[in-house]
């Protein structure tokens, strides 16, 4: 996303406006530590820039980590921060279900520790988790994929095949049990099919969310359940990433060519190549969900609690990691196709015209 553009400009900004003053006020209110799990997906980049600005605006010293997609790496760059004396961790963990030893000691040391968009599991050492309302997020891609297919106007039945996130991570659950709640009656009912019989997290699961793996069950799929002739009607991707390797098998086999109509897919995060997808009419849809809101809220809530404040607006229901019920802040997000795309996200700002053509 070239808003990455953007983001890097306003830290750069920032950091210019707080000057050797600020940099005195952000050691006196001490180091929060962001985890980040890599930098290959266009969105943790922006989640990271994002969350340093916004808490060296308030006058905090960020050290900002990438993990490189490697979990020894995460968790070592999690202990550091420990180390360093870090008075929050904010973490987007690469595997939710691996830090228990590393947050026991950040909570032995008083350090809060925020879950970052994805749910930290069997520890009691996570104070807050800030997130989007993930079964939603899976309700809006199933009902983006009916609005796609004409239906309940046309009938059907229709085939679909299912693809989930990586069943490492917490959310990725979440997605897919939204997105069935809307399209299992209906797969009962015989209006959607499922070819392959291919069903739940353990069978549509692509891990580490990678579009590769992706393409490579997407081939599978399709030598073993299409060529009969049969036409892949809709596609459930809970990614962009996905989503993209998804179309690559696709249009390997002659989809989007000589009268072969892709199929209805969804996606996740709003990405820029996603949208030119959308827009050329290969993609059908995807979900916005404004990481620079996320990282807003987040700064504001370690703030907040590092003043010995409470935070509002949490959620104390939903997210139970095995251990305890998470407080949480759920944030809103919102289905995006070709016919809302520039409102929803040029018009506000997180992506660029520009970067559209």
């Amino acid at each position: 996303m070239s808003f990455l553009k953007t983001f890097a400009a306003a830290a750069v900004t920032g950091a210019l406006v707080l000057g050797s003053a600020g940099l005195a006020s952000a050691q006196d209110k001490g180091i929060i530590g962001i985890a980040m799990p890599e930098q290959t997906t266009l969105r943790w980049n922006s989640d990271g820039a994002e969350l340093k600005s916004a808490l060296e605006a308030k006058g905090y010293t960020v050290d900002l980590q990438y993990a490189g997609d490697d979990i020894p790496n995460q968790l070592a760059q999690i202990e550091n921060m420990v180390t360093k004396g870090s008075k929050a961790l904010i973490i987007a963990a690469l595997d939710g279900t691996t830090l228990s030893a590393a947050l026991e000691s950040a909570g032995a040391a008083g350090i809060k520790v925020i879950a970052y968009d994805r749910l930290i599991r069997d520890t009691p050492n996570v104070d807050y988790y800030t997130t989007f309302d993930n079964f939603q997020v899976g309700v809006l891609q199933a009902n983006s994929i009916l609005k796609g297919l004409g239906y309940p106007e046309k009938t059907g039945p229709f085939n679909i095949e299912l693809f989930g996130g990586s069943p490492d991570d917490n959310n990725a659950f979440f997605f897919y049990d939204g997105a069935m709640s809307v399209l299992q009656p209906l797969i009962d009912k015989g209006d959607l099919v499922v070819k392959s019989g291919q069903l739940g997290m353990d069978k549509v699961g692509t891990l580490r969310w990678d579009g590769a793996t992706a393409q490579a069950r997407m081939d599978n799929l399709l030598s073993a359940n299409y060529s009969d002739g049969s036409h892949v009607d809709a596609v459930l991707a809970p990614n962009d990433g996905v989503a993209r390797g998804i179309l690559s098998s696709l249009k390997g086999i002659g989809y989007g060519s000589g009268g072969l109509a892709y199929p209805i897919i969804s996606g996740q995060d709003a990405e820029i190549p996603s949208i030119k997808a959308i827009i050329a009419g290969e993609q059908y849809s995807t979900v916005y969900k404004d990481t620079r809101e996320l990282a807003r809220v987040t700064a504001d809530l370690v703030d907040t609690v590092l003043a010995g404040g409470t935070p509002e607006g949490l959620d104390n229901k939903t997210y139970n990691n095995g251990i305890k019920v998470v407080p949480s802040l759920l944030l809103t997000p919102y289905e995006v196709d070709a016919n809302n795309y520039k409102e929803l996200v040029v018009d506000s700002g997180y992506i660029s015209a520009d970067d559209l053509k």
